[in-house]
This record gives C-alpha cells, sequence and structure tokens, in this order.
C-alpha cells in the first residue's frame, strides 16, 4: 500500500501477536479488554484464528517516518461469515447467485466478541482525528488493493463512525442490551427503581436459581486457578455444541488469557456440593463490564440469568462501573432491567451495482429496527416518573 514518507505510511501486517504489545496498547488504549494485545494476540496464539479457522489477522498499520505505530484496526481475510454476529449471510448467497465471489472479504472486528468499541486505533494526540481518517480511507484502498468483495467493520464506537462514512462505509444498525448503572447503592437499590411486579419476578429467579443448593462466586485476579479455567472450557465445549454445534475457541485460549489478563476478567462459577456446574466470562472494562462467555454442565432452572446478569449488575454496582454489555441478542434481558440500546457496523461493497442493492436493504432494514425499538421501550421494567 503505497504512501508518502511525508506523513504516515500504511502497510498490512501478519498478525497482531508479531507487533509490540506496548505500542499497539498505546493506540488500543486501556478502556476495552477486548482490543488488548494480550486478548487478541491469545486468539492468534491459540489457534482459535489462523490457519484453517477462516480467519486470516491482517492488522492495517499507520507507522510514522521513525516506524513507530501510529493508528492500527484489527483486521482479518474471512473464507466465511461465521463468529461475526453481524449477518450478512443473505448478501453472500444473493451475490454468488448473481455470479460473484463473496469471499474471501475484508472484517475489521474483535473475533467472536459483539462488544461495541473503537475499531480505529490511534494514539491520543493532535494527529488522532487525522489518523483515524487515514485508517477508515487505507482500509478501502486494502480491499481495492487485495481484490476482494467487500469490507465489513462491527460494532463500532460513535468517532470511527464518522471516519467510515466519509470513507464511503454505508451504516447498519442493529439492536443489544445494556444495563446502566443510575449510581446504585446495591442490588436492592436497583430493585427499588423497577415495577414491584418485575422486582417479584427476579427476586424469585434469583431464590429459584440457588434453592437446589448451588453457590455463586465471583472469581477475579489470582482466584482464577487453572482448575477454574477447566471446568469452564467444558461447560462452554458443552454449551456451544448444543447450540451451534461447533465452538470457536480453544481451550488454550482460555488459559493465556488466565495467565496474561486475569485482572481484567470476572468469573462467575456455580457450585453444587463443592463441585463446579456452570460459569460465566466477563471482560472488566474501565467504564464497563463485558459478558462474554456462557456454559452449563446441564439445565439449571434460571442459572443462566443469575449467573450472566443479576451478578454481572452487582459486580458492576460493587465497582462502580456505568454499565453491563451483555452481549448479542435476547429480549427477555428487557424485563432484567437491560434497554435496548443501538450499535452501529459500516460496510464497503467493491461492485457498484451490488453496493446500490444493499443500500436500499439497509434503509428498510433501519426503518424496521428503529420500529422494533420504539416497540421494545414499552416492555421496560422500571417504575413510570410518579409511581
Amino acid at each position: 500500500m503505497p504512501d508518502g514518507r511525508d506523513q504516515p505510511a500504511l502497510r498490512l501486517g501478519e498478525g497482531v501477536v508479531a507487533l509490540d504489545a506496548e505500542a499497539w496498547d498505546a493506540c488500543a488504549g486501556d478502556g476495552n479488554p477486548s482490543l488488548c494485545h494480550q486478548f487478541l494476540s491469545a486468539m492468534e496464539e491459540s489457534g482459535s484464528v489462523g490457519k484453517g479457522t477462516g480467519w486470516r489477522s491482517r492488522p492495517l498499520l499507520l507507522e510514522d517516518a521513525d516506524g513507530r505505530l501510529s493508528g492500527a484496526v484489527p483486521l482479518y481475510v474471512k473464507s466465511h461469515s461465521y463468529g461475526e454476529y453481524v449477518f450478512d449471510h443473505g448478501w453472500a448467497n444473493a451475490y454468488e447467485r448473481s455470479g460473484g465471489r463473496y469471499y474471501p472479504k475484508l472484517l475489521a472486528a474483535v473475533p467472536f466478541t459483539p462488544v461495541p468499541g473503537p475499531r480505529l486505533l490511534v494514539r491520543p494526540g493532535r494527529e488522532a482525528e487525522a489518523n483515524r481518517r487515514r485508517l477508515a480511507e487505507g482500509l478501502v484502498a486494502a480491499t481495492r488493493q487485495l481484490g476482494v468483495s467487500s469490507l465489513h467493520v462491527n460494532f463500532v464506537e460513535a468517532a470511527d463512525g464518522v471516519a467510515l462514512a466519509a470513507a464511503g462505509l454505508m451504516q447498519r444498525v442493529a439492536t443489544q442490551y445494556h444495563w446502566h448503572n443510575a449510581n446504585y447503592r446495591s442490588f436492592d437499590d436497583f430493585l427499588a427503581a423497577l415495577a414491584s411486579r418485575k422486582r417479584k419476578m427476579i427476586r424469585k429467579e434469583r431464590h429459584a436459581a440457588t434453592r437446589a443448593g448451588l453457590q455463586l462466586r465471583r472469581l477475579t485476579g489470582s482466584d482464577i486457578k487453572p482448575a477454574h479455567w477447566k471446568a469452564f472450557f467444558r461447560f462452554y465445549i458443552d454449551t456451544s455444541e448444543r447450540k451451534w454445534g461447533s465452538p470457536y475457541l480453544t481451550r488454550d485460549f482460555f488459559m493465556r488469557i488466565g495467565e496474561t489478563m486475569a485482572d481484567r476478567i470476572l468469573l462467575v462459577m456455580a457450585e453444587q456440593d463443592g463441585k463446579p456446574v456452570a460459569g460465566a466470562l466477563n471482560l472488566i472494562g474501565r467504564e464497563a463490564l463485558y459478558g462474554r462467555n456462557w456454559g452449563s454442565d446441564g439445565a439449571h432452572k434460571f442459572l443462566h440469568f443469575e449467573a450472566c446478569y443479576y451478578q454481572a449488575i452487582e459486580f458492576a454496582i460493587e465497582r462502580g462501573l456505568a454499565r453491563v454489555e451483555a452481549g448479542a441478542q435476547g429480549e427477555h434481558k428487557i424485563s432484567r432491567g437491560y434497554r435496548p440500546i443501538e450499535t452501529r457496523s459500516f460496510h464497503y461493497i467493491a461492485d457498484r451495482k451490488f453496493a446500490a442493492a444493499v443500500a436500499d436493504f439497509l434503509a428498510r432494514e433501519q426503518a424496521a429496527i428503529e420500529e422494533e425499538r420504539e416497540a421494545l421501550a414499552s416492555y421496560s421494567p422500571f417504575r413510570a416518573a410518579g409511581d
């Protein structure tokens, strides 16, 4: 990717793991653990992405004249659309029916992680905004240079969205469910903000989840032992095979993040008679708790709600975190205090005719999603003003 040496130069790398960790993290910041060098490197070193997975790591790098990293994008060449949580299988089918080749494509995202955050990673400073624009334009240039069908940037923050739209990418909206901390002092304080019926429902669910002798433990840092990861991976595999048929993450991935970033992990473990029976993995950010993976050894009534939602809320209140982001899907989260929030992805289609068809689809889809989100707001469990 040619670029003048009087300004930062763009190039495609070969994996995040090969890059200097301090330089990468200076661009990624410390707000979102899924973007840190340790997390992305663990994906590569564990074999969760890489050869044979359909994910080839080709980070877009912006370097100054001295070779210092000024910006970066976690970027992958994809041979399928799995593990993304922004679904374009229909686009792929339509494009290939018309005689095109949809794969490979480019994806800027964190693999298997539907967590909104920055995607155009830049060092803070005077050049930050200009470098963000350079990265956005560089993504389009890389798409053309590699001759792939399309570029997709998933779960994008607002500042990146401005730069991506200016570079010619189309916006797509979707919905997630986040819990927001209104300076609650305790879980009971949060419950007091709910309508009586919803408050009783949550108390009933929490009681039912533990009445069979289950105990919940919130573990972080050195409290998380290898035995916990061994049990959690067993739950993850069992649940993934039942739901999707093909687990994405390897056991080595969990062991690696446990070794390198345990202080940024909350592992909720459910035990019965001292034996682990279920677990929920969360990442601890500067302002938010990010719910990631869940698994159990069988059916335990309401345990999923307890381990993934209520324990996360309690932890966020104790730590003074602003919100809990509980991942993809799940309208059932609304009645448990999670609100529907708009998420954004951005897309560039090289074929102009197909791009026009996608743009028409996105306009119609956005209108339907906005209408649905307005309807979902009526299911809020919070007390109305004056109640």
